[in-house]
């Protein structure tokens, strides 16, 4: 009988307390208690505490509510909410690194979220996977950004495991770094492992990559350039330039994603030197410097026809 009573008691307050009055959202903290989520939703105004708490107690079964960001919409119930919360359908909100995005603008992105909190710092460039990760309101930046770093270790070390012995990298730094330029060379999924057999013969002879993001990075950290390279940069001497050194930059000029990391770890078995834009966002690639001078004039022919020189 006083089980009835409170059966009884419980869906009265349920009932007074209506539905919710309009739509809202509300995080629910990992280790909140049924009373917390409670005192949650009452002062989000989206449905009284008590209501909560005794709809839980006599109707709510045995499976916990679960953490993270809902969202109450109108007209939802102490019991709605509870099913709600039971479930773990939490809103979903996500932050995209694409392809590419040197470490600044992916420290930008974090920071000009407002949804998250705390701070970060820059991360180092090619500790980030590029992909598209999901977070919870008043989640810590430093926590998702760990979740994009713990991707690109696993990812790489995967990778890594399958390489091919025509690699030129020795190490993960290597391996990242001509990923990187690979990455920012080629927008063409289909000429990434072509591209990366490219600078993979031209070190294993010894010629310098010269590759224009390498004058860049040192000017902008990887952001876009915004005008066109200046004499003076293309044979600036520093760390990154390879028109300037042999061999490979000391470090990543970008975040390189997934695919690029695996063609500069298999690359493709070409004899190609050299290779310049043909005008549609590929490439003409040559084994010849007097086939890529022909290249490059067809290529200067067409930037003179689009009245870009």
């Amino acid at each position: 009988m006083r089980r009835l009573l409170a059966a009884l008691l419980a869906l009265l307050l349920a009932a007074c307390s209506g539905g919710a009055p309009r739509d809202t959202e509300v995080v629910i903290p990992a280790g909140s208690s049924i009373a917390k989520a409670g005192q949650i939703l009452e002062e989000a105004g989206a449905t009284s505490a008590s209501a909560f708490v005794n709809h839980a107690r006599f109707f709510g079964g045995d499976d916990p509510i679960k953490p993270g960001e809902y969202k109450i919409e109108k007209g939802m119930d102490a019991g709605d909410i509870l099913a709600l919360m039971q479930s773990g359908k939490t809103v979903q909100r996500f932050v995209t690194v694409p392809e590419g995005m040197p470490s600044i603008m992916v420290w930008e992105r974090l920071m000009a979220e407002e949804r998250l909190k705390g701070e970060v710092p820059v991360p180092p460039e090619g500790s980030v996977l590029p992909d598209t990760y999901a977070f919870t309101t008043g989640e810590k930046r430093a926590a998702v950004l760990k979740r994009m770093q713990d991707a690109m270790d696993k990812t790489f070390a995967e990778l890594w495991a399958e390489r091919s012995p025509r690699s030129a990298v020795k190490d993960r730094n290597e391996a990242l770094t001509l990923a990187s330029i690979v990455e920012k060379e080629t927008g063409v999924p289909a000429e990434r492992r072509t591209v990366a057999g490219v600078y993979t013969n031209r070190l294993a002879v010894g010629m310098r990559l010269q590759a224009d993001p390498t004058i860049i990075y040192p000017i902008t950290k990887g952001k876009p350039l915004g005008r066109r390279i200046k004499r003076s940069e293309i044979q600036d001497v520093n760390d990154y330039n390879t028109y300037s050194m042999a061999g490979l930059p000391k470090g990543p000029i970008a975040n390189p994603g997934k695919a690029s990391i695996a063609a500069v770890l298999d690359p493709e078995p070409n004899d190609y030197l050299y290779f310049v834009a043909k005008g549609d966002g590929g490439h003409i690639f040559a084994r010849t410097l007097a086939e890529h001078n022909a290249n490059v004039q067809k290529w200067y022919a067409l930037r003179r026809e689009r009245g870009e020189m």
